[in-house]
């Protein structure tokens, strides 16, 4: 007998060895969806543990009391199903968008005949051994919705306390407040034609979909803030160069209550890293918030993107939900109930080793429950969904070691090897694009959580890509940290030649490694260059917010403006030098500052959104990153499929690049490994790359002071030509040259001074 996707999970325990499951995406239909004809609404939903769920039906979003009950049945595999035909719908009395709920009832509270909204007939505990959680009080939202009516907390209804379980609050009825699921018809809308770019060709633009365009007077007022304005600056981000556009999340999130009008309210949830539904688009983000708009608004601004031949990448969070973790510490009763915590605890939370609490490896609550098999069909079908309903081309997942945890219940264990860990789930049933282009989505991990073994820069498994830390870490170092941190020459060029120590060792390629200086966790390009430390705790609209690490290997340049520029110059171009894939995030072609405000998650204000009013430093520097990003492209030989080596039609292997001190000499092991040396320089052969260079020269100066570099050779007939000097002595609005404009400055031996922390780009010509 062939078992549905759910029943086979179900089988499943994190104990079990062997090959994880793996079939069609949502084979048990899970959701909410119109039949063939149009004319029923099959109801699917999961829950391996209740006892009994019921349907509710409404005709509005809030504020009014279900029109229709219904019980569910429940089926194979832990999937309750029940299905509504339209007439039966007038009947009730919907005749427009339907509203759609689920009450459940399970072990620690069995249905009760005497049960009405707002009653305790039934309850035994808010938490039973076996750690379930079920409160038919509590209206819960479908975990496969595909849209949702509102927030939580929105401004028409603040008390959040409603939603919790625990002595005060477990009789507090949601039914009329709670966010409801909408059933959406379905529809053929384009979204384009998807770039089948190779990766590793790639220049990623990560930025948050509302700041994009809140504060851009370019765009009318009704669609600033939404997908609608995202997609209209779709020309621009072309014309910067960008080729994919990663937005922070857009998953639905908790942001209704989120202050725009001058105050600040540190509980403000800006960044969205809290999702509540994994398959909705956030409606915030939408100029229609009309049921359906969300969607259609979307995937139009997915067309926009895609029309320029721009991917469009999303962040989501599949390490912990908005449901949060425990109301207060050492009370194991009071939870927030909004769906999957109420429908089936244990399935979709990991817990303690004694079911009672939930085990936080992100340091937001708890863990999502991601050895799981039925949450992780979860996952794979939402991204399945974003994807081919969608139209988005690849996903940054958050504190993404969270996926690979193999134990659950009071432990935390990464490997990469476990079959049935999620994130091998993700590459087996949603292939990675190949390393030439093609079909398939980019898969891009932040390689660390909290705790245990959780930080696995490297680490990942095939099919992978992974924002690189340490290539972060290594530039800063060497640009800030200046006899202080020891940043040795081979640190410099492993991370420049696309770090073979992380990728290298697993079969992964130079672009697997996704190359940041900043990103939106932290300091932006010019703060990085300009803040000596963290400043959050200051007035709107720049602040004040909590947290923000402590250790930004950042500096201030002595306070000399014209250094922090070129600091960031420096920064930008080391970036579209280095092989790999490239990330700037958004705003940091035009020295965009939060005023050293390291942790902006709650800052939805004008201090946080981008400026595109810019000044003569600003629009210079806007030249700068676009003539860097074209310079990349224009090479082959700066986006290298592999690590800097070939073997010829004899098997022999031929080097690609090669590292130089100043003097002209090869760099050996001695001066690689040598943490007195802070110069270096590269000369990468570009004839095997079918480059219209035959040669790129790079030098890196990071000592404080001048430092003279001896050329090499050009090669035959050949003399080097200056593209760019990221000094500033040279900046400008050119002080990148377009092809053809370039400087002429010598054959071999020819001697150039590179002033302290300066970059020099050389092509021969």
């Amino acid at each position: 007998m062939q078992l549905s996707r759910l029943a086979l999970a179900a089988l499943l325990t994190c104990t079990l060895a062997g090959a994880p499951a793996t079939a069609a995406i949502n084979a048990s239909q899970l959701g909410a969806s119109y039949d063939a004809t149009h004319s029923n609404i099959n109801f699917k939903i999961y829950s391996s543990r209740a006892t009994r769920i019921e349907l509710y039906l409404y005709g509005s979003a809030s504020g009014s009391q279900e029109l229709a009950r219904i019980v569910m049945t429940q089926g194979a595999g832990g999937v309750w199903s029940t299905t509504v035909s339209s007439s039966a719908l007038t009947s009730y009395g919907i005749t427009g968008t339907v509203y759609y709920g689920y009450r459940a009832w399970g072990p620690n509270w069995p249905y009760n005949t005497a049960w009405t909204k707002g009653s305790a007939a039934g309850f035994i505990s808010d938490v039973d051994a076996a750690g379930n959680r079920f409160n038919p009080n509590k209206l819960l939202t479908d975990p496969y919705a595909l849209e949702l009516s509102h927030d939580p907390t929105n401004p028409s209804m603040t008390d959040g306390t409603v939603y919790a379980s625990g002595p005060l609050y477990r009789n507090l009825d949601t039914g009329t407040v709670a966010p409801k699921g909408i059933v959406l018809a379905g529809d053929t809308q384009s979204i384009g034609t998807k770039p089948t770019r190779a990766f590793k060709d790639d220049v990623v633009y990560e930025v948050h979909a509302r700041g994009l365009t809140m504060n851009d007077p370019s765009i009318p007022a009704a669609d600033r803030g939404t997908y609608k304005g995202a997609g209209e600056k779709a020309a621009y981000l072309a014309s910067l160069g960008v080729t994919a556009v990663e937005f922070l999340p857009v998953q639905e999130t908790q942001n209704d209550t989120n202050d725009v009008n001058g105050t600040n309210d540190t509980g403000d949830n800006y960044w969205g890293y809290m999702t509540l539904n994994y398959f909705a688009p956030d409606r915030r983000y939408a100029a229609d918030k009309t049921p359906g708009g969300p969607t259609r608004e979307f995937k139009a601004m997915v067309k926009a993107f895609h029309d320029q031949g721009i991917k469009v990448l999303i962040d989501v969070v599949y390490n912990h939900t908005g449901e949060g973790g425990a109301w207060n510490a050492n009370d194991t009763s009071t939870y927030n109930i909004y769906g999957m915590r109420g429908l089936d605890n244990p399935t979709y939370y990991e817990l303690t080793s004694d079911n009672q609490s939930s085990w936080d490896n992100t340091g937001v609550g708890g863990n999502y429950n991601t050895h799981n098999p039925v949450a992780q069909n979860l996952i794979v079908d939402s991204l399945a969904y974003w994807r081919d309903t969608l139209g988005v081309d690849g996903y940054r997942f958050d504190l993404a070691s969270v996926l690979g945890n193999t134990c659950e219940n009071g432990c935390y264990n990464f490997d990469k090897m476990d079959p049935a860990n999620a994130l091998n789930r993700i590459v087996n049933e949603l292939p990675p694009r190949p390393a030439a282009g093609g079909s398939g989505v980019e898969l891009i991990a932040e390689p660390w959580a909290i705790g245990g073994n959780s930080y696995q820069v490297g680490g990942f498994p095939s099919g992978w890509s992974e924002w690189n830390g340490l290539y972060r870490d290594t530039v800063r170092q060497s640009q800030n940290e200046l006899g202080s941190v020891t940043v040795t020459t081979g640190t410099m060029a492993t991370r420049f030649a696309g770090s073979s120590d992380l990728y290298g060792d697993d079969g992964r390629k130079p672009w697997n490694s996704v190359n940041f200086v900043v990103a939106h966790d932290g300091f932006t390009l010019k703060d990085v260059y300009s803040c000596n430390g963290k400043n959050n705790n200051q007035a709107w609209p720049y602040g004040p917010s909590d947290g923000g690490n402590d250790n930004n290997d950042s500096w201030d340049q002595g306070g000399i403006a014209a250094d922090q520029r070129k600091a960031a110059r420096n920064g930008l171009a080391l970036m579209m030098l280095s092989g790999g894939v490239p990330m700037m995030t958004g705003g940091d072609e035009m020295l965009r500052s939060i005023n050293c405000n390291n942790n902006p998650y709650n800052l939805d204000s004008i201090g946080n959104w981008l400026n595109w009013s810019w000044t003569t430093d600003q629009s210079n520097f806007q030249s700068f990153a676009k003539g860097m990003i074209a310079f990349r492209k224009a090479h082959p030989a700066l986006r290298p499929t592999n690590f800097y080596s070939s073997v010829d039609n004899n098997g022999n292997v031929m080097e690609q690049l090669r590292w130089f001190q100043p003097s002209g000499a090869v760099a050996d092991a001695n001066y690689f490994n040598n943490g007195d040396n802070h110069a270096i320089a590269w000369r990468i052969d570009g004839t095997e790359f079918g480059d219209t260079s035959s040669a790129i020269y790079v030098a890196y100066n990071a000592w404080s002071g001048p430092v003279n570099f001896v050329l090499p050779w050009p090669g035959t007939g050949k003399i080097w030509y200056r593209v760019t000097d990221t000094c500033n002595w040279a900046e400008g609005a050119n002080q990148v040259r377009a092809p053809g404009t370039e400087d002429v400055i010598g054959g071999e031996n020819t001697s150039y001074g590179v002033c302290g922390r300066g970059t020099l780009v050389l092509i021969a010509k």
